[in-house]
């Protein structure tokens, strides 16, 4: 588990890449867009 490890927190900083690791910060404007799609 290092650098070259995509499936690691610290590969997918190292790669730029996000997923289950390493999410995107979400904002209040997604979330409340989110919740008004599902009303």
């Amino acid at each position: 588990m290092g650098k070259g490890d995509k499936k690691s927190k610290r590969g997918k900083i190292n790669n730029g890449s996000y997923g289950k690791r390493r999410p995107r910060k979400s904002s209040k404007t997604v979330a409340a867009a989110e919740e008004k799609s599902k009303a």
